[in-house]
């Protein structure tokens, strides 16, 4: 059994001994060690060199989450494993259970095809911008949306330019004429042919999409399956999935009847017809069709990211695939894989109790605020009070900061982001942005360097 030893600060070590006893029984032993700081977070890989004495009777050493500084180098000197535990003592539990199972999130077996719905109304130069952006997002496939009633003079160029920058690439139309052109300037793939357009495949070289002449004739779209898969070539079909109230139920219940029916062929689904015509939060519902999509083995999706409140809709859904093809490899529930698509609410959002930040505000002895949240509000302490609330509005007043400009901004942020943490079930730390998951690109965070100074400590 492992001997671990667990760096903190004075006023997190209670918390952490108390952690660390109610995980008994653990599969290692354990001892803690205070080395001199007063807040854990502030701790850096100089500082501990300095306090902390050769030898270590450890065979691994647990320092917090947001310890700064190169841990391989600590390692080096001291001959035993450094590692970041979590952020917050609180989440050790789940983090050595996380260490024992981890999941692999490189992996999918559904491609998506992101459809640029305006391309014939944009240039060339706007067309690969918009193809960087979906592939940065997570597209496989780039996939050239052609309208109705607008020609796309430059579909070739399009495909061409997309093709020479090593995209795959797509052509979407209802017009004969423009798949045939798509398809001779290289597209991969078009969509969508059906029983009575499938002489096109014998045209081009590009993979076809299949569909029904009606989303409500399967009959139809089982002949063109039978037909090319007699002559050997590639294809997805795609039964159509519906929006709400339009039949969503029974076109999902299609892409079962299909999958039942053909158990290996390669399936594509349309999710964009939910995300995009659903007012809800995509997230929810990219993690609901990109499940389904992993339990019947989909091999693509196409998505779009038009209506603003879908656009993150692309990032979801790569993320969603992974999370899904981890749960199905795995036989488990997608929970405890990633929080990425949880993105209001969290599953642990208050780690600290309101009698546990109440023994943590006795122990502080210098001025500076500490703003905390627990299930009953917003805690705001410092050596000279604990004050509590759900108001920051009611909380400010009491701070007396009325001659401290820069302070006072400080402290007006972090009362707002705790705020909003607190009503919606979300984690707070304090100096940290607010946690959105993948609804927000995250900035990188390079914990060997020091942490840049905040914008009420910068000099003007």
């Amino acid at each position: 059994m492992d001997h671990l030893l667990f760096l903190t600060g004075r006023l997190a070590e209670p918390s952490l001994r108390r952690v660390l006893d109610g995980m008994a029984p653990a599969p290692f032993s354990w001892e803690v060690r205070e080395i001199g700081v007063q807040v854990a977070a502030l701790m850096t890989a100089d500082l501990i060199q300095r306090r902390l004495a050769l030898p270590l009777a450890a065979q691994r050493v647990i320092v917090p989450g947001r310890c700064r500084g190169d841990l391989d180098a600590l390692s080096a000197h001291y001959g035993v494993p450094f590692e970041r535990g979590p952020e917050e003592v609180k989440d050790l539990p789940q983090f050595f259970g996380h260490k024992a199972k981890p999941f692999d999130l490189s992996r999918y077996d559904t491609e998506i095809f992101a459809e640029i719905v305006d391309a014939p109304r944009l240039d060339l130069d706007g067309i690969a911008a918009r193809a960087r952006e979906y592939t940065a997002q997570g597209a496989d496939v780039i996939d050239l949306g052609c309208l109705p009633d607008t020609p796309f003079v430059h579909l070739e160029d399009a495909v061409r330019r997309l093709k020479s920058e090593g995209y795959r690439v797509s052509v979407d139309s209802m017009r004969t004429e423009e798949l045939l052109r798509g398809g001779r300037a290289g597209a991969d793939y078009l969509m969508s042919l059906n029983l009575d357009t499938l002489w096109i495949a014998d045209e081009v070289p590009a993979t076809p999409i299949l569909v029904a002449r009606e989303p409500g004739d399967p009959a139809s779209l089982d002949a063109a399956i039978d037909a090319l898969s007699a002559r050997g070539r590639a294809f997805l079909a795609d039964p159509i999935l519906d929006p709400i109230p339009f039949g969503l139920a029974g076109s999902i219940a299609r892409y079962v009847r299909l999958r039942e029916r053909y158990p290996d062929i390669a399936i594509m689904m349309g999710i964009g017809n939910v995300t995009e015509l659903t007012e809800a939060d995509t997230s929810g519902i990219n993690a609901v069709l990109l499940g389904m999509a992993a339990e019947l083995r989909i091999g693509a999706v196409l998505t779009t990211s038009v209506s603003l409140h879908a656009r993150r809709a692309l990032r979801e859904a790569d993320v969603a695939r992974r999370v899904m093809h981890a749960a199905r490899d795995a036989q488990v529930l997608p929970k405890g894989i990633s929080p990425d698509l949880a993105q209001v609410h969290a599953k642990r959002p208050f780690p600290y109790s309101a009698d546990e930040i109440d023994e943590l505000a006795r122990g502080v002895r210098d001025p500076n605020f500490r703003v905390q949240v627990s299930s009953d509000g917003i805690h705001v302490y410092n050596r000279d009070g604990h004050r509590r609330g759900d108001d920051p509005f009611v909380l400010y007043p009491q701070l007396k900061l009325e001659n401290d400009g820069g302070h006072a901004f400080y402290m007006g942020v972090q009362l707002a982001r705790a705020e909003i943490a607190w009503r919606l079930g979300k984690r707070f730390d304090q100096d940290q942005p607010l946690d959105w998951g993948c609804a927000l690109e995250r900035p990188e965070q390079d914990l060997l360097a020091w942490c840049a100074p905040g914008e009420t400590m910068k000099k003007r």
